[in-house]
This record gives C-alpha cells, structure tokens and sequence, in this order.
C-alpha cells in the first residue's frame, strides 16, 4: 500500500536527522537568538524544532521549552544536544495538527523555517496564534516566495520547491492579526546553518507582541 503524502513527508525528515551530524548545527538561528535574548524567560512552544538546536538554546536561557517536530529521529537529536548543554526540553513527536495546547499558555512562539503544506499552512499559523497569550511575542522566520530561484541555482541553501508552502508578508498579515509588529519585511540573507542552509536565501523575517 503507497504511503500518503503525510508519511512520505515524516520519513525525510526521518531519514535526514538520521544522518550523521546535525542538519542545521547546533547553534540557534540568528534572528531567533537576537530576538529571544531580548525577552524575560517565559514558556515558548517551538513547533518544527527539528534536532532542537533552537530548543536548547532557548532552555539554556532559562525558558520553559515545548517543542514539536514530525520526526521521531529528530526528537532523539534534540534530547541528546539538551543532555550535552545540561537542560531538559519538553519534546513532543506528532502532527502539530493533531496537537492541542491551551490557549493564551505561552509567552513566546517561535516559527523557525516551519514551512508546512498549503493546505495546512494558514490553518496551522492561525491556531498556534491562540496558543500565544496577549502581549506574548511571535518570531518567525521562514523563505519567502521569492526564494525559488536562489534555491533553483544553488540547492545548497535548501526550503521547499513547492512555492505554496512559502510565505510572503500579505500572508502573515492574514495569519497572524492583530499584533504590534516590531518587523516585518522581506531580504536576501547569507545563510551557514549546519550543511542544508548554505548560501544566499530569501526569507520572511516577522517579529511582533500580540494584542
């Protein structure tokens, strides 16, 4: 019996947290850092956290960490970066749609190159946005539409070759109302994440307190 799209997408991720090494590294992705070393520690839910690079840094800071991730060999990354850095992260392996938190129970979410599918994406962006308690602060950054042809010359630098399940800046306007946006734009970044983000991307880099 074929797989369906769902379990062919878990088995990559599988499959690429199960080579040796850390996809992305072990250090946090910049914008995340420069954003989170900014706020008092709270609890921050981390969807997508792959092998937890985020994760423990964010614990290492003092945060209450939940992360979530698709991949079972993802989550034993994590756990195993956590141990070596000293801290504990809550770590739930599923699908995030599946998941269910409380509202208003989280002072911080953090959307680190979580590109889901088109037919999930805003749906996933809009609940998660009721997880986020009022003046809680989202940070996001992910490729934009305009990534594919930088991806299209240099693979290296990695994201979807699907552009729907890239963002754009209207669309997290639609996903996410209702917020005091610190920033919201559109550039060209150089990337040096683990050996899967090398090279120049264009990204959505979106940081904003919840009204």
């Amino acid at each position: 019996m074929p797989l369906s799209e769902d379990e062919q997408y878990r088995n990559s991720w599988n499959e690429r947290y199960n080579e040796p090494g850390f996809a992305y590294g072990k250090t946090p992705n910049l914008f995340f850092k420069s954003w989170l070393e900014t706020l008092e520690p709270g609890r921050i839910l981390l969807p997508a956290d792959g092998e937890g690079r985020n994760g423990v840094f964010a614990a290492q800071l003092g945060w209450q960490v939940t992360a979530t991730d698709l991949s079972i060999t993802g989550r034993t990354k994590a756990l195993q970066l956590a141990r070596e850095q000293g801290v504990t992260l809550d770590y739930q392996v599923g699908d995030l749609e599946e998941m269910h938190f409380e509202p208003s129970s989280f002072d911080v979410i953090a959307l680190i190159y979580a590109h889901f599918t088109a037919a999930k994406k805003s749906l996933l962006h809009r609940r998660l946005d009721t997880y986020l308690r009022p003046g809680g602060t989202l940070i996001f950054e992910a490729f934009s539409k305009a990534h594919l042809p930088l991806r299209q010359s240099n693979p290296a630098v990695g994201g979807p070759q699907d552009i729907d399940m890239l963002c754009s800046e209207t669309e997290l306007k639609a996903d996410f109302p209702g917020y005091d946006i610190h920033l919201l734009r559109q550039e060209e970044i150089a990337l040096n994440e683990g050996k899967y983000h090398i090279g120049t991307g264009s990204v959505i880099r979106f940081a904003g307190r919840k009204l």
